[in-house]
């Protein structure tokens, strides 16, 4: 499950040289603008973990349940979703991830490929804020055309040559598409599609409280948050493997 841990933006399309930001603006500027656009790198920098709850619904499995999401800066991540009377959990302790074992109730570690991709969904803001400490780059992309609405493109890489798409809308310089890949439920890569909706300021922050999930072309995942809160101080050993 996709964290929506990577948000980019680029310029907006030139009508007249004078009168709109620069065509050759750089991904530097664009990154700037979408740190802005979030709050400002002051406020970011203050946000030492996040907590987050809502509904999740798996489209094509007919299935629904609920979720707690823990984020811990820099590389912390644990996500226990509550479904058909089971609590299933996975995580990323800074070092190495695991999870719950869906047929068997184990804890484990995660296959190697699984744990490279929560990963990078444990990346939270300082990611964003320094990307070369992670050796992450960005470069802007021709504009594209969803829904009869030009969106400005990005496209980032990481250190381990991952590549991440973001649609910015130029309106807000927030996301409105994530178009990556991932490894999906049979253990096989797949092209996911995130479209992100109702933003909402949670302090000097805007955070997408919807989020609508296509694998392979078909809808598979629809969350949705009921409350995030940030500094709550949450513990390493939250992040821990207990068998």
């Amino acid at each position: 499950m996709k964290k929506l841990f990577a948000w980019t933006m680029a310029a907006l399309l030139l009508v007249s040289l004078a009168a709109l930001p620069g065509y050759g603006q750089t991904a530097q500027d664009v990154v700037k603008k979408l740190i802005d656009a979030q709050g400002g790198r002051k406020y970011l920098e203050t946000i030492k973990d996040t907590t987050s709850t809502g509904n999740l619904e798996l489209t094509t499995m007919g299935m629904s349940g609920t979720f707690t999401q823990y984020m811990k800066e820099p590389n912390k991540m644990r996500m226990d979703i509550e479904v058909m009377g089971q609590v299933i959990t996975q995580a990323y302790d800074g070092q190495k991830a695991w999870g719950t074992n869906f047929q068997t109730g184990a804890v484990e570690e995660s296959p190697e490929a699984q744990g490279k991709e929560l990963a990078r969904q444990a990346m939270g803001n300082d990611a964003l804020l320094n990307p070369q400490k992670y050796g992450i780059t960005y470069a802007v992309k021709p504009k594209a055309k969803l829904e009869d609405k030009e969106y400005v493109v990005l496209e980032q890489t990481n250190a381990d040559g991952h590549k991440t798409t973001i649609y910015i809308d130029p309106a807000t310089y927030l996301p409105y598409k994530v178009e990556s890949t991932a490894i999906g439920p049979t253990g096989t890569e797949s092209k996911i599609e995130s479209y992100t909706s109702d933003y909402r300021k949670i302090g000097q922050s805007m955070v997408p409280h919807a989020i609508r999930q296509v694998m392979d072309g078909a809808d598979y995942l629809k969350i949705t948050y009921t409350k995030i809160t940030f500094n709550n101080n949450l513990e390493d050993s939250l992040f821990a493997m207990n068998k």
